[in-house]
């Protein structure tokens, strides 16, 4: 994109073209380009017109508001399939969960970045045969290898979702933190519409309930499944044609949690000392400590996300790296626990998976705080970072493939 800014910086109609085929990226690519455009004319306008902010909420156009009603009630009967035609719940869910959703976000971004007929199909294809692979592993009351393979679906189909979104494999860093970005704004918009829906079905059950009409059961199994599974299609819907909603709160966030779940870590791990309870004894714990690790993986990531978007700030990259350094001990712990584990009892399927996550982890946590370390020093900046996590992101990709797809096979269903 910053090549093609360059190259139609004093074409009009051909700039706009270029905002129109990705607005979130030619922002961001235009504002890192600015400086050397400072005395173009044509680039003061769209500086002007990319940094004005409307007060006015966007609905966008009438063909984008009815696909997104279309996906939402076609999301809500996939939801109700279990209903309809009286299938096991447990089995449906845990193995489709992540077609209620992702296929249509896929269809969604498919659609709006226009891609050609060759990535189309793979869009459509690669969840289709994930689908059939799911839907046909054999059913066992206890298997480890359908659970991770069922866990790390859902990586898979967020990373197919990912390459809808950009529109090529061959993207650069910040239309990957712009995915990345997107989420972390998705997450805050559907948290409050599902805060919204939550208030507004307690509301309408209660005055129901007042006249002598006892609608809980009815509501929550026909409507208020088809508000959850629409939730995410209509953040995402608001998202895209108002980034504005959340465009200013999600790096208040950032910057609130960051130095937060920093001082966190830190008496964490200081009291774990003191504590009976460690990774090392506690099976349990460890899974616990691993989900903490990727949750504090998950906020490294989009903080960067945000940073990279805005002018950077010097107490805020400290943070980060210093929030890096400390997921490196919890990432080194973890990492001895599961080989003490398996030095001790073997290879198991969720053994090799979570010490194949955790490597992978580690070694993208240390070119991020390479990278952050950098950035800190004045020897870099933090667009570093942002390249060192965006071009990392395939890995996991390649990662969800081997644990979903392969493991299954490896271990033999068991």
């Amino acid at each position: 994109m910053k090549e093609e800014i360059l190259a139609n910086q004093h074409d009009a109609r051909q700039l706009e073209k270029l905002y129109r085929s990705n607005k979130g990226l030619f922002k961001s690519e235009f504002h890192q380009l600015y400086p050397e455009l400072s005395g173009n004319t044509l680039a003061g306008f769209w500086k002007e017109r990319l940094n004005y902010e409307s007060e006015d909420t966007n609905w966008g156009t009438s063909q984008e508001i009815l696909m997104v009603v279309l996906a939402s009630l076609f999301a809500g009967l996939i939801a109700k399939l279990p209903a309809i035609f009286n299938i096991n719940e447990e089995l449906f869910y845990s193995r489709n969960v992540g077609f209620i959703v992702f296929p249509l976000l896929m269809a969604y971004f498919g659609w709006k970045n226009k891609l050609s007929i060759g990535k189309i199909a793979f869009v459509a294809g690669a969840p289709l045969e994930a689908l059939l692979f799911i839907n046909l592993l054999p059913h066992a009351v206890k298997s480890d290898t359908l659970t991770l393979s069922c866990i790390h679906l859902l990586l898979f189909l967020w990373a197919i979702l990912g390459f809808a979104f950009v529109g090529d494999t061959r993207s650069g860093a910040a239309s990957r933190l712009g995915f990345l970005k997107y989420n972390g704004d998705l997450v805050v918009m559907t948290t409050l519409i599902l805060i919204a829906g939550g208030i507004m079905s307690a509301i309408t059950v209660g005055l129901f309930s007042l006249i002598g009409f006892n609608i809980e059961e009815f509501y929550f199994k026909n409507v208020a499944i088809f508000g959850l599974a629409a939730a995410p299609l209509v953040g995402t819907y608001l998202t895209q044609t108002n980034p504005q909603l959340v465009g200013k709160v999600s790096p208040v966030i950032a910057k609130i949690f960051s130095p937060l779940v920093l001082v966190m870590l830190m008496v964490y791990l200081i009291a774990m000392v003191y504590s009976r309870k460690n990774p090392y004894n506690s099976r349990e714990f460890l899974l616990i400590f691993n989900a903490l690790l990727i949750g504090v993986m998950a906020l490294i990531f989009f903080s960067v996300a945000e940073t990279s978007k805005s002018k950077e700030s010097a107490p805020q990259t400290w943070v980060l790296f210093l929030l890096s350094v400390v997921t490196i001990i919890v990432n080194g712990i973890a990492l001895s626990a599961i080989l003490l584990r398996i030095t001790e009892g073997g290879f198991t399927p969720n053994r090799a998976a979570v010490l194949g996550s955790n490597v992978l982890i580690l070694i993208n946590l240390l070119l991020v705080t390479a990278q952050l370390f950098k950035t800190v020093s004045k020897k870099g900046e933090i667009a570093g970072v942002g390249k060192a996590i965006a071009g990392y992101l395939p890995v996991y990709f390649a990662w969800a493939i081997i644990v979903t797809f392969i493991f299954p096979l490896i271990f033999g269903f068991k």
